[in-house]
């Protein structure tokens, strides 16, 4: 701890009731204990608590804004290891407009690097709900996805290069804003999506594109699942790359949005106020406002037509938007607000989801008759947020006694139609025991590789992802 102290400055090291902060996670699902909390406010001093760690055998477990879902920014309860948060490195270092590059540090709240992007005139595609506290070093982490998937790609597929301090205290700088390098092994990719247990990426260079002249956004009523994946194939075919979001929420989703933000509704009437499904879609035109209408409206008046679509409502303002995605962007929220549930973050082939959530809600309801499927998400990159809540009269902790009953059938049932049990969450350590389930032994043991090989000692992220 001294050596901390000295490193950092004691202000920097927190212990006590300045430290409880970082030992729950933010679900409170998951609580800690920890020696102390370390807060570098630079990648030498990073590498610096490192070194020291692996000097004493110390474990490690990185944290960015504490707004992971599955635990991995959550040390165990035997409180021998460090929590490392990197909050404060948070400089943006450089944009570069000719280049199309940004590269911050891992501290950076998502939201920051967003609006330094606007205000150069430029767009960072990454946007999730947690946007305004969670930091792009944990996007890394768990490899990122949100409502752009469809055109921009996850976390990966915007990262060019990575600043990274191994186990060992070593810096790696990895910051290369370049489009193609094969001059090697591509290091960054085994450090995204790795949750930090394989290292600490203290920055990251990303790439921007041209701020769209125009967004389009309608909200569409639907009859059913099927219907919304008929028409996620008649938008692809009709806007092209121009399509930028596709989300499709359950009624009772939006049921729960509605009686915990009452001022919120539906801007239908009859049958679309009615539907069982809804999709939010939003395109993003190179051209004009006019341009980006005008297809809006042919698409989706030929979906109308064609009986993809129950009844369709169209923003004509920036307002408009954002009060429909409000409603999407609400949901999470809602959950929250309605006490715990057992949440899934799978994907599927598209061809396959309205099956599976067809098969497992019935599957669901034969062994706990009335609980409540909560499904919604980002169908246009088949990553589904596949969740199930406390029947009527059911309490909370009837509810998560349920949990590996739940995950078993929900993941066996996702396996059954060739999809993954983590999407854009990660695995940390809620998944951690079921991965030796739906994963090969011959990755399993890769995996396990790579771990020993840049990790020997074990102290990274010990106890997420992969079993000891």
């Amino acid at each position: 701890m001294t050596a901390l102290q000295g490193l950092l400055g004691p202000d920097h090291v927190l212990t006590g009731d300045d430290a409880e902060p970082y030992l729950l996670d933010w679900r409170g699902r998951y609580r800690g204990e920890a020696l102390a909390v370390a807060c570098p406010g630079s990648v030498d001093e990073v590498a610096g608590v490192v070194a020291e760690c692996a000097r004493l055998g110390v474990p490690i477990v990185p944290q960015g804004g504490n707004t992971g879902l599955c635990g991995a920014g959550t040390p165990d309860g035997s409180g021998t290891a460090l929590i490392l948060s990197l909050r404060r490195l948070n400089a943006i270092r450089e944009i570069d407009v000719e280049n199309d590059t940004i590269t911050v540090e891992a501290g950076c709240v998502l939201q920051a690097v967003q609006d330094a992007a606007r205000a150069a005139g430029r767009l960072f595609a990454l946007s999730l709900a947690a946007e305004g506290s969670c930091t792009v070093g944990g996007n890394l982490a768990t490899n990122a996805g949100g409502t752009q998937v469809l055109r921009y790609g996850n976390a990966r597929d915007l990262t060019l290069g990575l600043e990274v301090v191994t186990p060992q205290g070593e810096r790696w700088d990895g910051l290369r804003g370049l489009r193609k390098d094969n001059s090697g092994y591509s290091l960054r990719d085994l450090y995204i999506g790795s949750e930090g247990t394989l290292g600490i990426i203290t920055a990251a260079t990303f790439k921007l594109f041209p701020l769209p002249v125009a967004q389009s956004t309608a909200l569409i009523a639907l009859p059913s699942l099927e219907a919304a994946v008929a028409l996620l194939a008649r938008a692809r075919a009709g806007f092209g790359p121009a399509l930028t979001g596709f989300e499709v929420m359950a009624a009772d989703v939006l049921g729960q949005v509605f009686t915990v933000f009452p001022e919120q509704r539906l801007p239908f009437a009859g049958e679309g106020a009615g539907a069982a499904w809804h999709a939010l879609l939003e395109v993003s035109d190179s051209e004009s406002a006019a341009h980006a209408q005008a297809r809006f409206e042919s698409v989706l008046g030929n979906a109308l037509a064609a009986g993809n679509a129950l009844d369709v409502v169209i923003a004509h303002s920036d307002a408009q938007s954002q009060a429909l995605w409000h409603l999407r962007e609400s949901i999470p929220l809602a959950e929250a607000r309605l006490g715990k549930s057992i949440k899934h973050d799978v994907s599927l082939p598209a061809s396959r989801i309205a099956d599976f959530v067809r098969d497992t809600n019935a599957l669901l309801q034969a062994r706990y008759p009335g609980v409540r499927n909560v499904v919604f998400g980002h169908l246009g990159d088949g990553n589904l947020h596949y969740n199930v809540a406390r029947a009527p009269g059911q309490s909370e902790a009837a509810l998560l006694a349920l949990q590996p009953e739940v995950y078993r059938l929900v993941h066996d049932s996702v396996h059954a139609h060739a999809g993954s049990i983590s999407a854009e969450h990660g695995v940390g350590q809620l998944k951690r025991d079921e991965l030796p389930r739906y994963k090969g032994a011959v990755e399993l043991a890769l995996m396990k590789r790579i771990k020993a090989a840049l990790d020997p000692q074990g102290i990274m992220n010990p106890g997420k992802v992969l079993q000891s």
